[in-house]
């Protein structure tokens, strides 16, 4: 079997997501045929989306607030929880920030890693759910786009509201998705993304970059 870099280089093309030019990411155009090809490869059915060849809704607006407010992390450990593709914990970095990019899927974590080394940024991937953790050990938590399913939101926010008590600045973007919490959040400010019909169900999703409370 092939290094899960290998496979990623493989199946992506070095491209930007509209609203973040200025970072480069290994991508894909259509997630079905690189699912198949994923299963194929793992020789394994029913696995994760990768979701991390692909710039979310959340991920493009929360990096570009990040890009645009690099005092929000400069100087700070930072973690990009549920890190996909990696851009947000790569725009922490340029921002001066100490950064972590936490995911659970090793497949993903490649990906982080060869986003961090494209754009010459250092990124320490940790392929684990850093939820077990104490979230006192960073003072910025950020998360983009993690709230499309139940389960998912219902782990991840607890966790996060209890670091924003504990003083650390969280920030999530959300355009929307089913499971937003409807209580805890502040709104920052507001992007309209252009999105990929592939992927989403318009051209154009507005997505709120957030305070959690």
């Amino acid at each position: 079997m092939i290094a899960p870099e290998e496979f990623i280089r493989a199946h992506t093309n070095i491209a930007s997501a509209p609203l973040v030019p200025e970072i480069q990411l290994c991508l894909a155009n259509h997630i079905t045929p690189l699912w198949q090809d994923l299963e194929a490869w793992l020789v394994q059915p029913n696995v994760d989306p990768p979701y991390w060849a692909f710039v979310w809704p959340g991920g493009q607006a929360l990096t570009r607030y990040l890009l645009d407010h690099p005092e929000v992390v400069r100087g700070k450990r930072a973690l990009d929880l549920a890190s996909g593709c990696g851009i947000s914990a790569i725009a922490m970095a340029r921002g001066g920030a100490s950064v972590d990019a936490s995911e659970t899927d090793r497949v993903a974590a490649a990906a982080i890693g060869l986003n961090a080394e494209l754009n010459q940024v250092d990124v320490e991937v940790l392929v684990e759910d850093v939820t077990d953790r104490d979230n006192g050990a960073w003072g910025v938590i950020v998360a983009g786009d993690i709230c499309y399913e139940k389960k998912m939101t219902a782990a991840l926010f607890p966790w996060l509201q209890r670091a924003a008590r504990g003083g650390a600045t969280v920030l999530v973007a959300d355009p929307g998705r089913d499971y937003l919490p409807r209580q805890g959040l502040a709104a920052i400010t507001r992007y309209v993304v252009p999105t990929s019909l592939d992927l989403e169900k318009g051209e154009r999703r507005e997505t709120t970059v957030y305070r959690v409370t």
